[in-house]
């Protein structure tokens, strides 16, 4: 049975692979036939699967180890060459929309797929290949800069990840001085934070304007491949979450301070939820994932199935450690039909998160591998994010497992955390709207901007003094908004999703379940609002959605005795 290590790579010879992608698309566009035109289309998305799974296999090789020589010079080349395989998307697109079969291949794969070669196309041109190339690069150059960071704090040396169990230490102190270490890293590198962003702003500009759009914001809507929704939705959601769970969110804290004996809730004491300590897990990184089987064995035949499937082939990487890079994903190896799940664990409940959030992007991906277009593989990503957020709901019968006597400890922070997310959340989209609204922007009016939602957004947040974070430079952490613009708003609004099947979980298990799995089925083959209909949810966007979905949550933790906890 082949694992991940032997998984294949060889670097794609992009003239060949030209050549013949180019000859498969003339036998698109002179197919006789339905037929023709179909067995064309499987060949070209053979092609793209290919590099897909060629650039995939680079991607999460040289992220588990920036090291590895080999792998970053392989990522230099697809940095490249990532915008020549785009063009050869869009040329498809194009013949695809004008094809005299369209209205078969409509019936036969639905119209989504149409829809996203029409955004592909609007968000691309031959002409913005030098500046994609150059984005690509600048991406590349910030995820290295945060994999290096060597932080040394109390006579040992830690990556950002590692520091992350000291956020949540019992001793004020040591928390404070922990998010002063983690806070010189990024103070030290302030000014090649700041260059690496204000190249991105002002090429993200240039690319908007060769588009013909007057600025980036809309060219990021396309790229995220939001066809039924608009920048003017997404304010009026935001708009909710301000008026309905920005309150909610700073009575919590409030109840914080006085849980855990502090007058005033400083932001090291953000992550310390009970005097007591905080739950973690009750055993290894290697205990974790028997737990994690266990869990998915008993959840359905559908889980037991994919997670076996996951740990035959060796398809997670999950433990911190030095020169990996931070934060957690989870990607699909088209050629071998697999998901890979990518974290650091550090020994936190934010384990346990990881084995829930992202095995439910692994389990959808998993669920939808019967799509013959790739486009289906994944849906977009608000859609995406329910899956996964949703997943962390399902398996809280589980969580005594792994957290034994602290399980209502647990689920208490997770929930409360879910909420607060919230706020931060709908900040960061903001925050981007303005910075592509303004590409001429100083970093410094940037941070100005940045502070200023944070008092609009997370009016309890005191940094104590704590001078890079009073200057508005908290956003640079966030490296969503450096490498996936505009990706950020698609949490929030699954996160309401999510909490609407956390309720119709409690109130019918399994027809709860079961939505999820169709819905799971379903993939990337209908837009957000369509698949969010299908799974018996209201959309976020709706006025008052956001208050019934979130007052469930309320009253649950409203019910506990937190201060006994």
């Amino acid at each position: 049975m082949q694992t991940f290590a032997d998984y294949t790579y060889e670097r794609p010879d992009i003239p060949k692979v030209k050549e013949d992608f180019y000859q498969k698309l003339e036998q698109f566009q002179h197919a006789s036939s339905i037929e023709q035109a179909i067995t064309a289309m499987d060949a070209i998305n053979k092609i793209r699967n290919h590099l897909s799974t060629m650039e995939n296999l680079v991607f999460i090789r040289a992220s588990i180890d920036t090291h590895d020589a080999f792998y970053h010079n392989e990522r230099d080349f697809f940095d490249e060459h990532l915008p020549e395989i785009q063009e050869l998307t869009a040329t498809f697109y194009k013949e695809l929309l004008k094809s005299p079969f369209k209205a078969q291949l409509q019936k036969k794969y639905g119209s989504q797929l149409f829809d996203l070669a029409a955004c592909e196309i609007k968000a691309f041109s031959k002409e913005i290949i030098p500046l994609l190339q150059k984005e690509n690069k600048r991406t590349s150059a910030y995820s290295k800069l945060i994999a290096s960071a060597d932080i040394a704090f109390r006579g040992n040396t830690y990556t950002l990840a590692q520091l992350g169990p000291f956020a949540e230490d019992p001793d004020r102190q040591t928390r404070k001085e922990a998010l002063e270490a983690r806070q010189s890293f990024f103070a030290e590198n302030k000014e090649t934070l700041d260059r690496i962003y204000d190249d991105l702003v002002k090429t993200r500009q240039q690319i908007a304007e060769k588009l013909g759009f007057n600025n980036f914001v809309e060219v990021g809507y396309l790229r995220m491949q939001r066809v039924d929704y608009h920048a003017e939705m997404v304010q009026r959601f935001r708009k909710q979450v301000e008026e309905v769970i920005v309150p909610i969110a700073t009575k919590l804290y409030e109840k914080q301070a006085k849980r855990i004996g502090v007058d005033t809730l400083k932001f090291y004491d953000e992550s310390f939820v009970f005097a007591s300590g905080n739950a973690t897990p009750k055993g290894t990184p290697d205990w974790i994932i028997e737990n994690g089987k266990k869990m998915y064995n008993e959840l359905s035949t559908e889980t037991s199935a994919f997670f076996q499937f996951m740990l035959d082939h060796e398809l997670l990487d999950l433990e911190a450690k030095k020169g990996k890079e931070s934060g957690g994903y989870c990607t699909y190896i088209e050629d071998y039909q697999s998901p890979f799940i990518f974290s650091n664990f550090n020994g936190t409940s934010g384990d346990i998160d990881v084995l829930t959030h992202e095995a439910g992007h692994a389990f959808q991906s998993y669920s939808s591998r019967h799509f013959s277009v790739p486009e289906y593989y994944f849906p977009t990503s608000e859609s995406a994010e329910i899956h996964s957020m949703s997943m962390e709901f399902f398996t809280y019968p589980w969580m005594e497992n792994f957290f034994k006597e602290d399980v209502e400890k647990y689920k208490y922070a997770h929930l409360s955390d879910a909420i607060q997310f919230l706020p931060y959340g709908v900040a960061v989209d903001e925050f981007q709207h303005l910075v592509y609204e303004n590409p001429n922007w100083t970093p410094e009016e940037r941070n100005q901007a940045w502070r200023s939602l944070e008092k609009k957004y997370l009016p309890h947040r005191d940094y104590d003094g704590i001078e890079h974070l009073e200057s508005g430079a908290f956003w640079q952490k966030q490296g969503h908004i450096y490498e996936d613009p505009f990706y950020y708003i698609d949490y929030t609004l699954a996160q309401i999703c999510a909490f609407q099947f956390l309720k119709k979980s409690q109130e019918n298990r399994e027809k709860a379940w079961q939505d999820y799995i169709d819905l799971c089925k379903l993939g990337g083959s209908k837009p957000f609002l369509e698949l969010v209909q299908s799974a018996g949810l209201a959309s976020p966007f709706e006025e008052g959605t956001v208050e019934a979905a979130v007052s469930f949550i309320e009253d649950w933790l409203y019910k506990v005795d937190d201060q006994a906890l």
